[in-house]
């Protein structure tokens, strides 16, 4: 089989995954919680859960010596002539050592949960990360960096939230129903443990009924903070072409609009928690009053004492408290499982360009480039580029002109594997970029793109981002190849000096002897330049010209580039049309052929000179 008839990945990675039940978010969360050969964090679970048990336990208890203590005090007589015999001093004491217990078991249990908690929320929010990184070019370039953020988030704050309210508030809630109401029982009668445990029922089958509803319109909040996010954070990282156009009063009407759209929705959702607030209100307070119309009964008729009656107030009291929070768990419950479905769903996206099973090393010999037969389309109904067959010898530069739209810069992000070919195969030295790590073929290549993004950090951090742990001898070494040295030395804080929100600070030819000092940084044998003078003025051009010739000695070279003053000395010159080669060879050969490059070069000789 042909090297280009092998299988093409999945192109429609855009495509949104099924969303994830209630039940298979929580299947994805348990890894974490329960992660193979994670011995230490296996014995924090099991222990915070006997605590959590002995926290219960202790709760329980409580309403019991408190009911001692009131029935040895309603039947102590006279009370001034004898206090000290008429005080239940052990049942107080008991009472109090109860409380106390059922704090310090929650507070152990708080305590040593909590790293299983923050172990989960960073592997889980670190898995994202390294998969959004994973993901190709095509999903970043559909959506937008500030709602993913968002996204990741709320998701891993959502895992803490979760945990916390889940596995501490719904499990010992359900344990707490079930002991009062088995007590409740054994007391007294069956009647008592009948309307406890109705109550509970209607309380919680309430609650979880309105708050599915409510998710809805929770949904729909979230989506609009999302998208106001989004669009907030996109303006302002556009800053200048809003400035450029005086598009300010746009933006803010943009922003607005989204805005407008989460206040509603949020308005709907304290509308919503006030009906489900009222309702759970209605259904405590008839419990409350059913059990102690009871009780009282049952102290009038002589059946009960009054300490009996402080104990069913008592258990109630106390069980309801929690069941009242049990409302607002389950509410939080529900959002985090939504955010946090929202960033398991980011797992759930095809990778669409993947390192193959039997992936080995790239074994950069020479660097030699060649395109075989390339078809490429990013849309299947707009091919890009057509049965494209050329070579870069290694050590050697080729360079490719052609119109906008020619598909150049397609070019490098084949070379990278940022996508994968339709048609055809890209190899270096005889190797099929789809055969090899994605890691060893991208460190075998540099690049200086046509618009070089720093990260908002040092000038020191930019370039060392080419090889992470250089010594400064090596940064002063790169930094005086790509002619920035003196700059660099001349600014106050030198090395230290921050670039600003994707390199504002510098100017276009700062930023580009940047890329070029981290790209020989890298020292790779393969360099692409990819348009990486257009966007500077004549005087820089040659300037960084001179640079980018330096680092282009020894390396396998190709160049994109939409001015052909650029690429006269390259060992051969190819111009693309419509995804085609129209025309090859060198300047001078080009010239002679007196075709489209001679027509391009003459146009373009025609705008220097005026």
């Amino acid at each position: 089989m042909r090297r280009h008839d092998r299988p093409t990945g999945n192109h429609d990675p855009s495509q949104r995954p099924k969303r994830l039940t209630d039940g298979q978010v929580l299947r994805q969360l348990l890894p974490y919680l329960w992660p193979a050969g994670q011995t230490g964090i296996k014995v924090r679970v099991v222990t915070a859960l006997l605590f959590l048990a002995a926290a219960k336990a202790a709760n329980v208890s409580v309403p019991i010596w408190y009911k001692g203590a009131v029935d040895a005090l309603t039947a102590g007589g006279n009370l001034a002539a004898s206090p000290a015999v008429a005080i239940p001093v052990g049942f107080i004491l008991a009472y109090g050592l109860a409380r106390v217990l059922s704090l310090a078991f929650g507070e152990l249990r708080d305590a040593i949960f909590e790293r299983v908690s923050q172990r989960a929320m960073r592997v889980a929010a670190l898995n994202v990360f390294r998969h959004l990184h994973a993901l190709s070019l095509r999903f970043h370039l559909e959506r937008q960096t500030g709602g993913l953020s968002r996204v990741v988030e709320r998701g891993t704050k959502a895992i803490d939230s979760l945990l916390g309210t889940s596995l501490f508030n719904v499990l010992p809630t359900l344990l707490e129903i079930l002991l009062v109401t088995g007590i409740l029982w054994h007391l007294f009668d069956i009647r008592f443990a009948a309307v406890t445990f109705a109550t509970v029922a209607g309380y919680i089958w309430y609650t979880i009924t309105v708050t599915n509803w409510r998710t809805r319109i929770r949904r729909d909040m979230l989506d609009a903070d999302t998208r106001a996010s989004a669009k907030a954070i996109d303006s302002l990282l556009n800053y200048e072409t809003v400035k450029y156009f005086g598009n300010e009063g746009f933006e803010a009407s943009r922003y607005d609009k989204a805005l407008r759209a989460y206040e509603d929705a949020a308005v709907r959702t304290q509308s919503s928690l006030s009906l489900l607030n009222v309702g759970q209100g209605i259904i405590i307070a008839a419990g409350v009053v059913s059990v102690m119309w009871m009780a009282a009964g049952g102290i009038i008729s002589g059946e009960l004492t009054i300490g009996d009656f402080v104990l069913v107030n008592t258990y109630l009291l106390q069980l309801y408290q929690p069941l009242n929070i049990f409302g607002f768990v389950y509410r939080g419950i529900k959002e985090a499982l939504n955010e946090m479905e929202r960033m398991f769903e980011l797992l759930a996206v095809n990778r669409e360009v993947e390192d193959a099973p039997d992936a080995r090393p790239l074994t950069a010999k020479g660097g030699e480039i060649r395109f075989e037969g390339v078809d490429f389309a990013y849309d299947s109904r707009r091919p890009i580029l057509k049965g494209l067959d050329f070579t870069v010898p290694a050590g050697h530069t080729v360079a490719v002109v052609g119109p906008t739209g020619a598909g150049k810069s397609t070019l490098s992000r084949l070379l990278y594997r940022f996508y994968d070919v339709t048609g055809g195969a890209v190899l270096i030295d005889g190797q099929d970029v789809r055969a090899v790590t994605q890691d060893s073929l991208r460190a075998a290549i540099g690049i200086v793109p046509q618009d070089t993004v720093l990260f908002n950090d040092t000038i020191r951090y930019n370039i060392a981002y080419g090889r992470p742990g250089a010594t400064q001898a090596d940064l002063d070494r790169v930094a005086e190849a790509a002619q920035i040295g003196d700059f660099i030395n001349s600014l106050p804080d030198g090395w230290d000096t921050l670039v600003g929100e994707r390199g504002l600070k510098l100017s276009g030819g700062e930023k580009q002897r940047v890329a070029i000092a981290r790209t020989l940084l890298k020292n790779p044998p393969i360099l692409i330049l990819d348009e990486a003078t257009s966007a500077l003025d004549t005087h820089t051009e040659r300037e960084i010209q001179a640079a980018l010739g330096l680092a282009a000695r020894g390396r396998t070279t190709l160049v994109i580039a939409h001015r052909l003053s650029t690429v006269v000395d390259a060992d051969e010159i190819i111009v693309l049309e419509a995804g085609r080669i129209a025309e090859r060879g060198s300047h001078a050969a080009l010239l002679a052929q007196d075709g489209a490059y001679a027509a391009l070069w003459a146009k373009q000789q025609e705008g220097v000179a005026v």
